[in-house]
C-alpha cells in the first residue's frame, strides 16, 4: 500500500520514466481515456501520430472494467505488432494517502487500488492521472500550448476540470490536487450571487457551480434547467436572456482565471470540454481578465484546444517517452 506522503515530500510531477527495458522497446505509446460510457485507446508514435484508435462501451463493475482495460491493450498490440507503454486518464485521482481512487464520477473505480490492480492484471507498470491532467498535457505536447512553458488547462463541460503542465510535465502537487480549480470559490462575487450554490463536494458557491455548462443553464433558465448546448445560438438569434446569461458566465470565468494568472500566471490557458466552443469566449474572457488581475497589463492567451475530445486519450499517452522521442 502507498505510504502517507511525509512531511518533507515537495509537489509532485509526473515525471518522465525512467528507460527500462521494456520501454526500451517501444516503438509506441497507448494513452486510454477511461469514461462512465465509453473506453477509448489510441496509439501514438514517437512524433505523435496517430496509428490505431478503438473504443468500447464501459462495463458495469470494477473486475470488468479491469478485464475490458487489459483486453483493449491486448487488440491494440496485435493489431500493431509490438508492445506499447500504456497510460490512462481517469476521472478522479489515486489518494497518496491511501493508493485508492477517491472523488471519481465512474463510482465503481472509488476506492480501489486502480493503477496496482491494473498493472498486475497486464503485467506490467501502467501510468494513471487525472483526466483533467491528460487534456492539458496533450495540449501541451503538440496541441494549442505547444512550446508553451506553463499550461493551465480547463475542462468545462457538465462539471469543470483544471490540469497544470510546467516544462512538459504534469504539476500533481504534494496533495495530487493541483488545478482542481472548479472547487475554488467564485472570485468577487456580486450581492446576487451570495452566498452561492450548494456544491456536491458538500461546500457552497464552488467555481464549478458558475462556469460549468450545468451552471450556465442554470443561470439562464432556472434551476431545473441542465443543458446549456442550445444558448448561444438563442443569443445569436436576439434572445435578451441568453444574451444575458452567456454575458454573465464569460465574466465569471474571467474571474475564475485571473485568479489564476494572479497565483500561476500561466503562459497559456486552454479551454476544452463542451463550452470550449462558445466562440465568444475567446474575445469576451481576455478583455474581462484584466478588469481583476493584479497588473497594469496581461497578456494571457486564452484559446480553443486543438485536439478536440482527442486530447484526453492523447495526453494518456504522453504520460510516457518512448525511445528516441
Amino acid at each position: 500500500m502507498t505510504q502517507p506522503a511525509r512531511m518533507t515530500q515537495p509537489a509532485r510531477m509526473i515525471q518522465p520514466a525512467r528507460m527500462n527495458q521494456f520501454v526500451a522497446m517501444n516503438d509506441f505509446r497507448i494513452g486510454i481515456d477511461l469514461g462512465g460510457t465509453k473506453i477509448e485507446a489510441v496509439a501514438l508514435d514517437r512524433a505523435g501520430t496517430e496509428l490505431r484508435r478503438h473504443r468500447v462501451p464501459t462495463p458495469p463493475g470494477y473486475d470488468a472494467t479491469i478485464a475490458a482495460l487489459v483486453d483493449l491493450v491486448r487488440a491494440t498490440e496485435t493489431h500493431l505488432g509490438g508492445a506499447g507503454s500504456v497510460g490512462i486518464g481517469i476521472p478522479g485521482v489515486i489518494s497518496p494517502a491511501t493508493g485508492l481512487v477517491k472523488n471519481a464520477n465512474s463510482i465503481a473505480l472509488n476506492g480501489h487500488a486502480f493503477d496496482r490492480d491494473f498493472s498486475a492484471a497486464l503485467g506490467r507498470e501502467v501510468r494513471v492521472a487525472n483526466d483533467a491532467n491528460c487534456f492539458t498535457l496533450s495540449e501541451a505536447a503538440d496541441g494549442a500550448g505547444k512550446g508553451a512553458g506553463v499550461v493551465f488547462g480547463v475542462i468545462i463541460g457538465t462539471g469543470c476540470g483544471g490540469g497544470i503542465v510546467w516544462d512538459g510535465r504534469v504539476l500533481e502537487g504534494r496533495n495530487r490536487i493541483a488545478g482542481e480549480w472548479g472547487h475554488t470559490p467564485l472570485p468577487w462575487p456580486r450581492a446576487d450571487e451570495l452566498p452561492g450554490n450548494a456544491c456536491w463536494c458538500g461546500l457552497a458557491n464552488c467555481l464549478e457551480t458558475w462556469i460549468s455548462g450545468t451552471g450556465l443553464a442554470i443561470s439562464c433558465d432556472g434551476p431545473d434547467a441542465r443543458d446549456a448546448s442550445g444558448i448561444p445560438a438563442r443569443a445569436a438569434a436576439g434572445e435578451t436572456r441568453a444574451i444575458v446569461a452567456l454575458a454573465r458566465h464569460a465574466d465569471r470565468l474571467a474571474r475564475g482565471l485571473a485568479v489564476v494568472a494572479n497565483l500561476l500566471d500561466p503562459d497559456v490557458v486552454v479551454l476544452g470540454g463542451g463550452l470550449s466552443n462558445m466562440a465568444h469566449l475567446y474575445e469576451q474572457v481576455p478583455r474581462q481578465m484584466k478588469h481583476y488581475v493584479f497588473s497594469d497589463f496581461i497578456t494571457t492567451p486564452v484559446v480553443r484546444n486543438l485536439h478536440g475530445d482527442s486530447s484526453g486519450v492523447r495526453g494518456a499517452a504522453w504520460l510516457w517517452p518512448v525511445t528516441g522521442a
